[in-house]
């Protein structure tokens, strides 16, 4: 079933592109969980599933999208009232990350940051997209809530650890979702395990069910559980994501996977 989302009442909507499958904000509770490593390769998945892919970076004070995907190019004018996204393999991206310097210090007030955001939807020439993700802030605060309301067609993607004092603050947006009558797709349980690269013995450093005890108090459920592994971090510092780097790797198949759930949830 395909939805379009094109020039209608709310800033969220797009003015100079169409998306014809699904907005889906990527959120946590807390920061440093992998939100935005997870945001990078579900949206690198989804293009080599065949889709075309769009990311705005809407954690403006704590970018990091530029980095993990390894963009290096900035917007350029398509006319004097829009420009055109930078793309890297396939994802068009604009984040804050691509007009100013990576350790620039943001010291905006939450005004002029959705200002940036209403330009990201607004004067950029997104063409035509089949997802659009957003990269939110953590947390529950006033960025994260007036972005949910704002984009309130979006559904919603929750990271999290497993360890309890991780899931119970996710379970805290989970909820401002369910508020806000915003559709949970799913759980997505980051550094679940480590698994060492030798012996492949698994141990579960965070604890283990967090996630899926998560899911179950949110009524959705747990979609993927990814590993605590060197060649995630690794490619998200080298600007080389897993999914590209090593689509061989048996996390990059849990990724697709993902992707793949994303793109049956949205066709029924």
């Amino acid at each position: 079933m395909e939805k379009f989302y094109s020039v209608e009442d709310g800033w969220f909507k797009l003015e100079h592109g169409l998306v014809n499958e699904g907005l889906i904000a990527i959120a946590s509770g807390k920061g440093g969980v992998g939100k935005s490593t997870v945001t990078v390769n579900l949206a690198l998945a989804l293009v080599k599933l065949g889709k075309r892919v769009g990311i705005i970076d809407a954690d403006i004070y704590g970018f990091s999208i530029p980095r993990i995907i390894g963009l290096t190019q900035k917007p350029r004018a398509y006319n004097q009232k829009e420009i055109i996204p930078p793309e890297v393999s396939g994802v068009k991206v604009m984040s804050a990350g691509s007009m100013i310097e990576e350790d620039q210090a943001i010291i905006w007030r939450a005004p002029l940051l959705l200002g940036i955001l209403e330009q990201f939807m607004k004067d950029v020439h997104w063409g035509e997209l089949d997802y659009l993700l957003f990269d939110l802030p953590p947390g529950t605060g006033d960025m994260p809530l007036n972005i949910m309301q704002q984009v309130s067609d979006a559904e919603i993607l929750i990271v999290t650890t497993p360890q309890i004092s991780a899931t119970k603050v996710a379970c805290r947006v989970g909820e401002m979702a369910k508020q806000l009558d915003s559709n949970i797709l799913g759980i997505i349980e980051n550094m679940s395990y480590y698994q060492c690269s030798d012996c492949k013995k698994k141990k579960y450093i965070f604890g283990q069910g967090g996630g899926q005890s998560m899911a179950k108090e949110l009524k959705t459920e747990l979609l993927i559980q990814l590993p605590l592994i060197t060649n995630i971090r690794e490619g998200s510092d080298q600007g080389k994501p897993v999914v590209l780097a090593k689509p061989e790797a048996e996390v990059s198949n849990k990724l697709f996977s993902l992707a793949e759930q994303i793109i049956a949830k949205g066709s029924n």
